[in-house]
């Protein structure tokens, strides 16, 4: 395996476990809203978690860019972590706004589309590597 081999791996994975993370933090989300109309300490939590998700997303453009990088490949993860951050700036607004009538819907969106994002990325990391090494 040559050292842009692995580089390219590498950045692949973080590709994958930065979606995964984001998406778990889109379901944490979820989980949250449901616990702030039910707990008080919902409020807190569902705070916190807005924070890691908008983090997520993030790191997700990050990780976006880093994979593009040094294999020169599609720009099309980037373009599609940006609009989940986009998306993610939104959110926050809508919710700092105390709008869940558009707040709660983007979230759904949010996460479907988060899912169909690491549908792929799960499937490419279960490929078999066919780098020509033995």
């Amino acid at each position: 395996m040559t050292a842009q081999t692995t580089a390219g791996h590498r950045s692949s994975t973080f590709l994958q476990v930065s979606i995964a993370l984001q998406t778990l933090a889109i379901f944490f989300q979820a989980v949250t809203a449901g616990l702030l109309l039910s707990t008080s300490y919902g409020e807190t939590l569902h705070g916190v978690g807005a924070r890691v998700m908008y983090g997520a997303s993030m790191l997700y453009v990050l990780a976006a860019v880093l994979a593009w990088r040094p294999g020169g490949g599609s720009a099309r993860p980037i373009v599609h972590a940006s609009g989940f951050l986009v998306l993610a700036s939104v959110q926050v607004v809508l919710g700092i706004a105390h709008r869940p009538a558009l707040h709660v819907p983007l979230g759904a969106l949010m996460f479907g589309l988060s899912v169909l994002a690491l549908a792929p990325a799960l499937s490419a990391a279960r490929r078999p590597d066919h780098s020509g090494t033995r």
